[in-house]
């Protein structure tokens, strides 16, 4: 009897030791999913709904990091009231790891601050850039999703992280100069010859029948006339409890959980959620994102 005890004991020990194995082999083929979330134009909500959706995704399990990548006008940190210490380039030129970089944000979402930083990402050499993928490369085993929060507009530095994202969401308003800068952009984008998984936002509509017709209207203009399939992923309706968050510096889905734009994005993130796991794992992970924005802005 005793001898069977410990016959049974051996095999649940080696039992666990294959599980552990297998565990550590998953997490190294473990990569993190990049969404870059853009506009045709600036000041559509764009930044605000990287940081909200950021914090639903989180609630929903994921580990999220958010990449302000909006050189021009990076916020990041002012939504959520946090002042980094570092920046993306302290990884390269101060010695730093990403780990030093990180910024703790609410409900356990961390953000790199990137700003102006950006610029001068997309000018160095060979050398800087392969010590600034080398490093970043470790989110692939931390970190679920990686939200990218580019500029507005349709310039280079844009277009480059669209086209290594595994998905892009692109947000706009009923605005007509919206619609037409994000047609404007998914032309630029299917022009280029490139074909990234588009899903569609229309931010602070009148109404749902708005959001839809909208909607409707921006997703068969670009198939019927650039080949291009984009998906609805939701919309947010207009509601001044937006504008109060953003003066208290606090993410509406924290401020105001209840409010119908907290609904609205909860939603979407579990759109967005549903919408990944209907797909095949074919992500790049941070290191196969940064190898091809690399190659773009080499050319």
């Amino acid at each position: 009897m005793k001898m069977n005890d410990q016959a049974d004991k051996l095999r649940e020990i080696i039992h666990n030791l294959k599980m552990r194995k297998d565990e550590t082999v998953s997490q190294e083929k473990k990569r993190c999913r990049v969404i870059t979330v853009t506009s045709g134009k600036g000041g559509v909500g764009k930044t605000n709904m990287s940081v909200n959706l950021a914090l639903v995704l989180s609630q929903l399990g994921y580990k999220v990091v958010i990449l302000d990548a909006d050189f021009g006008l990076a916020n990041i940190d002012i939504l959520l009231g946090v002042s980094p210490r570092y920046t993306l380039l302290d990884v390269v030129y101060h010695d730093k790891t990403i780990l030093d970089v990180l910024c703790q944000g609410p409900m356990g979402i961390q953000f790199v601050s990137g700003g102006s930083g950006i610029k001068e990402v997309i000018d160095m050499d060979h050398l800087k850039i392969d010590i600034l993928t080398k490093k970043m490369s470790f989110l692939d085993e931390i970190v679920d999703i990686v939200i990218v929060d580019t500029g507005a507009g349709l310039s280079d530095n844009v277009t480059h992280f669209i086209y290594a994202a595994d998905d892009v969401i692109l947000v706009t308003t009923p605005e007509p100069t919206s619609i037409m800068d994000a047609y404007a952009l998914i032309k630029t984008v299917c022009s280029a010859d490139k074909k990234p998984n588009i899903q569609l936002i229309i931010n602070r509509a009148e109404n749902y029948k708005e959001a839809q017709q909208i909607g409707e209207k921006l997703c068969l203009a670009a198939e019927k006339f650039l080949g291009a399939r984009i998906r609805q992923l939701g919309y947010v309706l207009s509601d001044i409890t937006v504008v109060k968050a953003v003066k208290q510096q606090q993410p509406f889905v924290l401020s105001f959980p209840k409010s119908s734009v907290a609904k609205q994005v909860i939603e979407i993130g579990h759109c967005l959620v549903d919408e990944q796991n209907r797909q095949e794992s074919n992500s790049l992970g941070i290191k196969g994102f940064l190898d091809k924005f690399t190659k773009f802005i080499k050319v």
